[in-house]
């Protein structure tokens, strides 16, 4: 059995490449404002030191931590 569509042609002259005007306008300018905001944050974050990361509370990033527990000294040159 044959199957067959039909679709609504659409003209190249009322194409649009990013949607219905003003509202595509508003949009690509508030990604764009978003973009910049994201740059300059990063830009900033990336000259702090990581004492002023710790300060404003910002996570540390995900490194090897040597956990020295009280008394291990003492206990390792006992077993010497």
């Amino acid at each position: 059995m044959t199957h067959t569509e039909t679709h609504a042609g659409i003209s190249a002259s009322e194409r649009q490449v990013f949607g219905s005007g003003p509202n595509s306008v508003a949009t690509i300018a508030a990604a764009l404002r978003a973009w910049r905001r994201a740059v300059v944050r990063r830009k900033a974050l990336a000259e702090l030191t990581p004492d002023q990361l710790r300060d404003i509370g910002y996570p540390q990033a995900n490194r090897p931590v040597l956990e020295i527990k009280a008394g291990l000294m003492t206990k390792l040159m006992s077993m010497r």
